[in-house]
Formats: C-alpha cells, sequence, structure tokens
C-alpha cells in the first residue's frame, strides 16, 4: 500500500500523519514537543513505524511547522513549507469551497483567506499568546478543570460575563475579579470563549472578508465553547474537520505525493533514522554585519543541515 508521511513540528505539539494515496488517514499521532522538538520527532517516528502493518510502504515525505527544517533534513523531506500552505492544502482536501480557515494552535494563531482553491490573503498572530491553546491550558489548570471540560461547561452558561481578552495578564485577571465577583464558574468560562475569539478577530482577522465556507481547525478546534463563539461573532456555520487537530501534517503529506507524482522519486531516508544518534548546535557568523545565528544538525557526527543564514555561505552540500 503506498502512503505518505507528514510532521508538523510545532512550539507545543509534534503531529505525524500516515496517508495512505487514495487520501485516507492509516495512522494519526500527536505528541507533545516539550520544548524538544528533535526528541519529539524521534519518539514520534518510532511509535509510528510500530503501528504500521508491514504491507504500508512509505512513498515519500513532508515537513511543516516552526521546526520544519530540523524534521525536513531529519527524514529527507521531499517537501518542506510553511504552516499557511500546509493548512490551507488540507482544509481544501475535506472542503474543496472553502474560503476561510480559522488556525489556533498552541502558541499562534492564522486566518488563510481562500478564494477559488488559492490562498488570497492570511495572518498571522506570533507576538501574544492571547486567545492560544496554551492560554487555555494555563486558565484550566488555575481553575483545576480539565481542559477537555471547557466546551462543555461554556455551552451550559445561559448569562456569559465581559472578559478583557485583548491580554493573557489582563483576561486572567479580569477572571480572577470576576470569580470574586461571584460569578458563575460556567458564565466566566464562555465569557472567555468569547473575549478570545473577539481578539482573535479584531487583531488576526482584522480588515479580512470572512466568507462562508469557514473551516476551523487546530488543537483549540476541540473547544466546543469557542466554535460556538465564532458562529456567533460570524453569523455562520463554522466546520471542524474529522482529524482538525493533525490537519498541517495532513497537508505535509499531501503535498510530498503530488512532488514525488512531478518527480518520480523520493528522499525519504526510512523509520530507521529514529534509531540513530542526533544533535543540534548553533553559532553566530561573523562573516558580515547581517550576524547570522547558524543552527546545524549532526547525524552521529556528520553535519546534514543548516538554517539561518541569510546567504548560501553555510549551506550543506
Amino acid at each position: 500500500m503506498k502512503a505518505y508521511l507528514g510532521i508538523d513540528v510545532g512550539s507545543v505539539s509534534t503531529n505525524i500523519v500516515v496517508m495512505s494515496h487514495e487520501g485516507k488517514i492509516l495512522e494519526h499521532l500527536y505528541i507533545r514537543t516539550r520544548g524538544r522538538p528533535l526528541e519529539a520527532i524521534l519518539s514520534g517516528l518510532s511509535e509510528v513505524a510500530g503501528l504500521l502493518s508491514a504491507e504500508v510502504e512509505i512513498c515519500g515525505s513532508g515537513s511543516t511547522g516552526s521546526g520544519r527544517y530540523l524534521a525536513g533534513v531529519m527524514i529527507g523531506a521531499d517537501v518542506i513549507k510553511n504552516e499557511i500552505t500546509a493548512h490551507a492544502v488540507a482544509a481544501s482536501m475535506y472542503v474543496p469551497d472553502v474560503q476561510t480557515v480559522l488556525e489556533i494552535g498552541g502558541q499562534d494563531s492564522k486566518i488563510i483567506i481562500m478564494r477559488h482553491g488559492i490562498v488570497t490573503d492570511f495572518a498571522m498572530n506570533t507576538v501574544c499568546a492571547a486567545g492560544t491553546g496554551s492560554f487555555l491550558d494555563q486558565q484550566a489548570s488555575r481553575l483545576n478543570i480539565p481542559i477537555a471540560d471547557f466546551g462543555e461547561l461554556a455551552l451550559s452558561s445561559s448569562a456569559p460575563v465581559r472578559i478583557a481578552g485583548r491580554c493573557t495578564v489582563f483576561a486572567e485577571s479580569d477572571m480572577i475579579h470576576k470569580q470574586q465577583m461571584g460569578h458563575k464558574l460556567a458564565d466566566i468560562i464562555n465569557g472567555l470563549c468569547e473575549a478570545l475569539v473577539r481578539n482573535y478577530l479584531n487583531n488576526v482577522g482584522k480588515g479580512k472578508e470572512v466568507l462562508s465556507p469557514v473551516v476551523f481547525q487546530g488543537g483549540v478546534a476541540a473547544n466546543d465553547g469557542i466554535k460556538a463563539a465564532f458562529e456567533r461573532a460570524l453569523r455562520v456555520p463554522i466546520i471542524i474537520p474529522r482529524h482538525f487537530g493533525v490537519m498541517g501534517a495532513i497537508g505535509a503529506a499531501q503535498l510530498a505525493r503530488e512532488e514525488v507524482e512531478k518527480t518520480g522519486q523520493s528522499r525519504f531516508k526510512g523509520f530507521k533514522i529514529a534509531g540513530l544518534p542526533y544533535r543540534t548546535s548553533s553559532f553566530e557568523c561573523g562573516g558580515c554585519p547581517n550576524n547570522c545565528e547558524i543552527a546545524e544538525i549532526y547525524e552521529e557526527d556528520r553535519v546534514i543541515g543548516r538554517w539561518g543564514a541569510r546567504c548560501q555561505r553555510w549551506d550543506v552540500i
């Protein structure tokens, strides 16, 4: 069975997908990066290899996410693409006529505007964590509530309170103040969901024409309270794909498939790399006033990749 591997390495999670030639998801894995992307990639590949049957042949691979270059050189990726492209491709696979993609991950969020299957505009919020999954995790921990229960509690609210959602510090202070005033926990959580959606639309989505169909993906799409808040704010139905949490990896796998079909060959090294020793390092290049910080990765004792330079001086041949 021909299949394709996609890896999405983010700051919070590392997602791995194995997709058949026909587009069926054979295996998918969502693991916490925990600030150690190299270890997350290796353990994820080892786990996926153990889940696949012997008849599955990986014919190509792709990587995306903030750690896409690291993952790409490790696995021998056929394509290394940014998150915007990967998420847009994945959304189009499940909703071919999609016009707006809302994506909220662990530490960033983005909006992608598509017309006739082509990305025409996008915006990202990578400066502040307000409205992202990490902030919701933090508040769930503070309130001693499982994050999985956030959505259900928000939907049970009858009178949401207004929470300041422009900044994580102000939002947390406002939540504590509302608790001290005696508001119900469900109403506070619902108010937080509305605040996060309001912040997203006023910042990431500012000036963007949001048209239906609207697809919502990323880890935060698991929160029914956020979905309901988006539907109230936009007054359109929100579509959440079945594999909403690993859409970046799905897009990377699809892009790998398209690349291999064009070239007729793949650079994928195989799952054996999970047992090889890898290490990373960095240094500052003093060759010009740019002083680029160069990151490099070693496979055993051999440098297999470098990135971060503004010129070709440190390219690995």
